[in-house]
């Protein structure tokens, strides 16, 4: 007969004593086992004494994690968090500095547990660490374990980051602005820094005075990832928190980081960041780890939201200065001078304008002005197409030239085509959109160049003149072009070449013919069935597969997922677990330290929610947590990811799926266990794959072929690879 639900058997270890076997009833409280354990070592005063997990994190057990304790684990009786707490906020205020510098060590080594950290941050513990970093007085590796404690305590959450003095904050800045410094102090400094600027807005003032991008430099020149990747997140979190609105800026000031978006992006190309980035951090010997890719992608996005303004700004026909760069385009397209006022009637010189502007491809002939009033993606049309001009100038007048000499029918127009490129550009790099916090996708080719985006648009209006030539297009085809276009870019982009000339060279692999032979060889195995006896068979077997799809979806949820819980702070790695019980009468739920290898048990999830409570799922904006003010309700694609539990009155269980595939296999099996429809893109993929896979079958079948019942065996390895071919 197996051991009751609430009863878990455990060793429980106390120093100088051999271990007690003991069984825990877990409906018994904490307390009352602490006092059994106590009374069977004679231990007086059970109050002061706690549960520990006896292994690398040596977590306190509390009520609230208790259901974490799994058969067979070990404890450790030890001294209670919160007399640990008093004894470590007596001992770092030692005169002696070795004593002092031991309990810094415990004290940064137990504030990884939230229990402890609770029970200091009650004795005032985060002033007195902060009072000991503002005197100045502690240097090496007390400084050192200082910080380190200071981060942990700070991790947790518990006290406002808004709290601190400008003392302290100086302090902090002159670690990191100091040239040599030890690494570790550093790293921490860092750390604090990122964390005060994306915490506070009045903190971001604060940090910007005392720092420039000039002293964060040297730190990326270095050797050391970390730093490294701690110095991007800085730099990072002050790009993300920069004002929008203009100010009064000079070039000379100290305080170079308190100044608009744009002008940030001026001063960072002025003190060469991108190429430092590309030569110290991505091109160098070490392999990029998952947080510095993190943080490459993060700048990344931050510096295409730049081209944000522009994208959204909608040309003024009436500015003179607007329509010059027109004019530009013009005069370095036919080479022609700008005629004086008097040279020619008004109606002769608007019909010659009308013409060039009809060679140069603009939708409206007589006031071109008019093409660049949509958005996205306004002005930036124009400015790429400036630069293209300016600086790939042959390339430009050979494309515009070439196409004025076709056919009308047959011509690419240069200026519908780079508004419409440009806008596609955009959404394929998600201008305007807030970096993901799960994402470490960045292409390394667009830190080669101080203008990437401009550059990246000089190569693809190349490309798009090229498969129109391919295509033999007319007119009526132009948004197959621009699809066939959008699919090379994308394909060119999956590789992430090192360089814009990889990117190039990519592309001349990707042309028209290719394009078809790799459309035609994924379309091998999604035939599309259309005569009306196939039509009718699929709908007829199309309730069966849907029931397969729901099983698979809850057999998903069974097995359960590890969600990561997200902050308006940096990436932390606090993960929390949740499945549905095997009768699909239960969610179970729980916090993890760590990120789990396989699936986590029901017994160890200590919440539970039942599936009849559930009044309805909701998505995206609808979640609570999509609601509340931060940078997260801007971001789209952790909106996407977002969806609640909605339970009881007001109550709510709030995800951030991992990625769309969980996202669909949750939305999906929870709206299965409501009794609704599944409507996600999975579901219609699924459901695609698996019916035209049946209608294969039973054609063969009818072809009478005999399926085998299993595949066939997989061809083993060889036991030595020492042979040869003989050729003869």
């Amino acid at each position: 007969m197996p051991p009751p639900a609430d009863i878990v058997k455990v060793a429980i270890e106390w120093p100088g004593a051999f271990p007690k076997l003991m069984e825990i009833d877990q409906k018994k409280p904490l307390s009352a086992i602490i006092k059994e354990v106590c009374e069977g070592w004679n231990l007086p005063n059970p109050e002061t004494f706690a549960l520990q997990n006896a292994d690398s994190t040596n977590f306190y057990i509390t009520e609230k994690n208790r259901n974490n304790i799994k058969n067979g684990s070990i404890l450790r009786l030890t001294t209670s968090a919160a007399q640990v707490a008093q004894q470590l906020h007596e001992r770092i205020q030692s005169s002696s500095m070795d004593m002092k510098l031991d309990a810094l060590k415990d004290l940064a080594n137990s504030s990884r547990d939230i229990t402890f950290a609770q029970e200091f941050i009650n004795l005032d513990g985060i002033s007195l660490l902060t009072q000991m970093v503002e005197s100045g007085t502690d240097f090496g590796d007390l400084l050192s374990f200082t910080l380190t404690a200071f981060v942990e305590l700070m991790d947790h959450g518990i006290v406002s980051w808004d709290t601190f003095s400008l003392a302290f904050i100086k302090k902090i800045a002159s670690y990191v602005c100091k040239s040599a410094m030890d690494t570790a102090v550093l790293q921490r400094s860092l750390a604090i820094l990122e964390s005060m600027v994306l915490n506070s807005q009045d903190l971001y003032q604060k940090v910007a005075q005392e720092i420039t991008i000039g002293q964060l430099i040297p730190h990326l020149q270095g050797t050391d990832q970390d730093i490294q990747t701690y110095t991007i997140a800085v730099i990072n979190a002050l790009f993300l928190k920069s004002p929008e609105e203009k100010r009064q800026f000079d070039e000379d000031s100290v305080n170079i980081l308190d100044c608009p978006l744009t002008e940030m992006a001026h001063i960072l190309a002025q003190k060469q960041l991108r190429s430092i980035i590309l030569s110290n951090v991505i091109r160098s010997n070490k392999p990029i780890n998952d947080e510095m890719a993190h943080q490459l992608y993060v700048l990344q996005v931050l510096t295409f939201n730049l081209l944000e303004d522009r994208m959204m700004t909608k040309m003024d026909p009436q500015d003179q200065a607007q329509r010059d760069i027109i004019f530009e385009l013009r005069r370095i397209a036919f080479d022609v001078e700008c005629e004086s006022n008097n040279s020619g009637s008004i109606e002769k010189r608007k019909s010659m304008y009308t013409r060039d502007y009809k060679k140069l491809g603009f939708i409206n002939h007589v006031n071109p002005a008019v093409d660049f009033t949509q958005i996205p993606p306004g002005m930036l049309a124009l400015d790429n197409m400036l630069y293209f001009a300016r600086h790939h100038q042959d390339a430009y007048i050979r494309i515009v030239l070439e196409n004025s000499s076709r056919e009308d029918k047959h011509e690419c127009p240069f200026g519908r085509s780079s508004i419409e490129l440009t806008k596609m550009l955009c959404e394929i790099l998600k201008v305007g959109e807030l970096p993901s916090e799960n994402c470490h996708d960045f292409h390394p080719m667009f830190f080669t160049h101080d203008r990437s985006f401009e550059e990246f648009f000089c190569i693809c209006i190349q490309l798009l003149n090229k498969t129109w030539k391919e295509m033999r297009a007319t007119s009526e085809d132009f948004n197959k072009v621009m699809q066939v276009v959008k699919e090379q870019i994308t394909r060119a982009l999956t590789i992430k070449p090192n360089s814009l000339d990889q990117f190039k060279s990519r592309l001349q692999n990707l042309s028209y013919t290719e394009i078809l032979k790799l459309r035609q060889s994924e379309r091998m195995n999604q035939e599309d069935f259309q005569s009306r006896p196939i039509l009718e068979l699929r709908e007829k077997i199309q309730p069966e597969i849907m029931e397969l799809i729901k099983q698979q979806r809850l057999n998903r949820l069974c097995e359960g997922t590890c969600f990561r819980k997200i902050s308006s702070r940096r990436r932390q790695d606090k993960f929390w677990y949740c499945r549905l019980s095997p009768n699909h009468k239960v969610l179970h739920y729980g916090d993890l330290e760590e990120s789990p290898q396989g699936e986590v048990p029901h017994d160890s999830l200590q919440d539970k929610l039942p599936v009849a409570d559930i009044k309805a799922v909701v998505t995206g904006k609808d979640c609570p947590h999509m609601k509340e003010k931060g940078a997260l309700k801007q971001n789209k694609e952790v909106l996407e990811l977002a969806f609640s539990v909605l339970y009881e009155s007001d109550e709510y269980l709030n995800f951030i799926a991992p990625d769309k595939h969980e996202y669909c296999v949750w939305t999906d099996g929870l709206n299965a266990l409501l009794g609704k429809e599944m409507t996600s893109e999975f579901t219609r993929s699924d459901m695609d794959t698996l019916l035209n896979m049946e209608m294969k079958l039973r054609l063969l079948d009818l072809e009478n072929i005999q399926i085998p019942e299993v595949p066939p065996p997989i061809p083993k390895e060889p036991s030595n690879y020492d042979f040869v071919y003989d050729c003869n």
